[in-house]
Parts: structure tokens; sequence; C-alpha cells
């Protein structure tokens, strides 16, 4: 696997230093598979492994790209995506900065985010999946629809500069499953994420659909009145929002852009919940760590948020380039983020719902449809949507509509921290719409926030 890819980018390199164009050289090759379920049954089950080369060529401040799909195997083609790029940056628009140029000082192999047996993954094995997560669950009137993705990426690179090669491979699966109610139209979900075999629960799948589907089939269903409420978020809710926070108001280009609420003069301050801890960690591999970025620089863990107290940006090399920063080895396809764990001890569904309480407390696992409003005020919205339950003082538990919330994100993970559980999840934000890029976060399993408002509440499912 890596002898070839690296024989091949050293054989585009010598082409590119013999043509005398200063070229670097990103390979990404994805082997993807997906089994889509669809009314209890497989609806979709396909694989691609595909090829891409990302060629930018250099001549001072003038620089041209060309990305291709390629095969590895057809060097003629490829080369004449060099040559092309090589014409294409003569003509190219200088830029009013002087970009880097990638030089390699050393060779970099990282497969520590890899795991053979998740790459072999079988159909039957997609299958059996699916078939332990329902168990029982499926009637005339309940249905299964979901995704089992999962595959092997390897990103590596060159340039003209050195010989020395990067090559990063990595693993996931990133699981869906929904059941529905064709009757009533409520539905209720459960996800996961795996970067090795042994990651994959089916059983925790199981456990906590069923007791959702408990409550949904014989609670009592209501409209709930607008206004606050105290709100426990789960880890879908948790992901997906600290996710969107970090890539529109951390990331130093975004704040130069005016899309952060964040500025310079925040670093130093108590902007979050001290709970609140957030880093960038490339040590991790549950959340398909890298050790280095694009550029060769050698990644350390990179704090955007101790103690609740805002850090500092980060800066890709491109981006540290252009607006005279320096970089903070964030030119990589994806943070590795962790979040801190709180002390709470809350490790399941049923032991929040097993919880004392003397206070009804809305339960929100996913936020369904989500978007910015306004990111340079950090306000986003979202709705309820898939399995949110109200959680009554007096211990019994009811099945709301349909909720829309609107916040800012320091509302979220600000001072109205009430709690974090003690147990750490982690949430796959993976989008397969593009090129493979397998993107988790280590976060706590549920936080409580206290005076969350709802600033709309649907009839009915």
């Amino acid at each position: 696997m890596k002898s070839k890819v690296t024989t091949l980018l050293k054989t585009l390199r010598a082409y590119a230093i013999e043509k005398g164009i200063r070229l670097a050289i990103n390979y990404h090759e994805e082997d993807s598979y997906l089994m889509r379920f669809a009314n209890s049954a497989i609806s979709l089950n396909t694989n691609e492994r595909l090829t891409r080369l990302d060629l930018a060529a250099y001549d001072g401040r003038q620089r041209a790209e060309f990305q291709m799909i390629a095969d590895p195997n057809d060097l003629d083609s490829i080369k004449k995506a060099i040559d092309t790029v090589g014409e294409m940056v003569q003509h190219a628009t200088p830029l009013n900065y002087d970009p880097t140029f990638p030089v390699y000082q050393q060779d970099v192999y990282d497969d520590r985010a890899y795991c053979s047996n998740l790459a072999k993954l079988s159909n039957a094995e997609r299958l059996a999946y699916f078939n332990a997560v329902a168990g029982d669950l499926e009637s005339n009137d309940i249905k299964l629809s979901g995704n089992f993705a999962n595959g092997t990426t390897i990103n590596a690179q060159i340039s003209t500069e050195t010989d020395h090669v990067q090559f990063f491979v990595s693993t996931d699966a990133q699981i869906l499953v929904v059941l529905s109610s064709l009757s009533l139209k409520w539905e209720v979900n459960a996800e996961q994420s795996a970067q090795r075999k042994r990651d994959l629960d089916p059983q925790g799948m199981h456990e906590q659909l069923a007791l959702l589907l408990d409550h949904y089939q014989n609670a009592e269903a209501v409209q709930l009145p607008v206004g606050k409420y105290k709100v426990v978020f789960g880890s879908a809710a948790v992901g997906e929002v600290m996710n969107m926070m970090v890539g529109y108001a951390m990331n130093g280009s975004m704040v130069k852009m005016g899309y952060s609420f964040l500025s310079p003069d925040d670093i130093g301050k108590q902007v979050f919940s001290p709970k609140l801890s957030v880093v960038d960690d490339p040590n991790r591999t549950e959340v398909f760590c890298q050790m280095a970025d694009e550029n060769g620089f050698i990644r350390q863990p990179f704090s955007f948020v101790e103690d609740g107290v805002f850090k500092g940006f980060a800066w890709g090399q491109d981006a540290a380039d252009e607006y005279d920063q320096e970089p903070t080895g964030h030119s990589v396809p994806h943070y590795s983020l962790v979040v801190s764990v709180g002390d709470k001890p809350v490790a399941s569904l049923k032991e929040l719902l097993e919880m004392p309480r003397d206070e009804d407390i809305l339960y929100i696992p996913y936020i369904h449809y989500m978007n910015m409003v306004n990111p340079s005020a950090g306000v986003f919205t979202g709705s309820s949507r898939f399995g949110a339950l109200y959680l009554k003082a007096d211990g019994s538990v009811q099945v709301p509509y349909n909720v829309r919330l609107t916040q800012k994100f320091t509302d979220m993970f600000g001072e109205r921290v009430e709690w974090m559980s003690s147990k750490e999840t982690v949430y796959n934000v993976s989008s397969t719409y593009s090129r493979r890029n397998p993107e988790a976060l280590a976060i706590p399993k549920y936080i409580c926030v206290k005076d969350i408002e709802i600033s709309h509440s649907n009839p009915s499912y």
C-alpha cells in the first residue's frame, strides 16, 4: 500500500523536475463501502475505489492548481495534467502575499488510525450489524432505515523540493439507524462512530433504540409551550454544535473574513464555561488524528479553550501566509477535537431517565437541519426531530413534538452549563457527499444547559 503510493509520487516528482515545474502533489485514495436500508430492506449496497491528485504549481507569487480523479497506472494522463498545471501557473494572477512552498524535511508514515479488520469488513458483517440492532424492534408500523458507511482513506504528499514523502492511512465507520412509525410519522435514531472493528457495538444501539421506542409508543405526546427550558443535549447535538463553533469561530481566516464572534482581543479571556476545555489532539486515534499537516508541520496538541478561557485561533499555512500569522499546523483535512468531560456520572440514556430530578428537563439528543443565523454573532438554529423526550419532575416521561431552538454558541457552552457527563463518547461528523474524510469528536455523552429558549413548537409530529 505505502510502497505503491511512494513509488508513484517519486515518479511524478522526477517528471516535474525534468520539466522545470515547481510542484506540490497531494494524493488522496479512498476505498469506500455503503450499505443503505429503507423500509426494513437493503435499498443500496455499493462500493467505490477512487484516487485523486491535487497538483499545485508555484512560480514566485503565482500559483495554479489542478485536481483530477486518476488511474495510478495511467502515468501518461497524470503527466499531461502536470504539463497543464505547469502551463497554467505561467498565466496565473499573482497573489498579494508570498505563498509557502511545501518542503518536507523527513519521511512521515502514520498508520495509528488504521485497522485492517475494519478495512476488510464484509457485506455479511454489515448486514449482521443491522440485524443485531433491529432485533425484535420492527413491526408492521415500525420500519428501519439507515446507513452503514465504512472505508479506508490514504492521504500522501510530496514536493519537488525534497524526495521525502508523507503518508497517512486511516479506517472509519459511520453508522446511522432510524426507526420510524408509518402511522404517526415520528422517528427515533441512534448513531455510532468506529475507528477499529472492535468499536462496533450493535447491542448498545439496540438498547438505546428499544428505550426510545418504548417511550414513543407508550408515553403521552405533547406540544411544549415556547419559552426557556433546562435542556440536556445528547452527544449528536453537542458534537454538531461544537464542530460548527470551532469551524466558524476559532479558525483564523474566518476571523479575518468577519465570520467569527471571537476576536484576537478575546484571547486569554473567560468566554466559555469554566467546565469547558477543547483541544485539537493529534494523538487520539479514535478521532482520526494525523501527526503532521500537509505542509510537513509536526503537530502538537493545540488548545482552543482551557477551563473556559479562549486560547487562540487555528492557522493553516496558506491563511497564515496571507494574513502574516504564525501557522499552527492546521493545514489538515479535519481537526481531531477532544472536549473535556465533566463529573456527572451519567453514561447512558437509561441512567439519564433514572436520575433524580426536581424540575422538568427537555432531552434533545440530535439537532436537525442546523444552520448559522449570524456567524459574526455566533447564532445558530436547528430543530429537535429525532428522539427528544420531556422528563417531568414527577418522574414521568412525555414525548414532545418537534421544537426549534435559536441560540448563541455561548448560550450552549457558556455560563449556563450546569453539568457535563463524566462519560466520554465519540461522535462522527463525516460528510458522505465528497472525498472520504473521516472526522469525529471525543465529547461528553451529555451536557446539561439551563435557560435554553424554544422559539417554535410543532402541534404534531
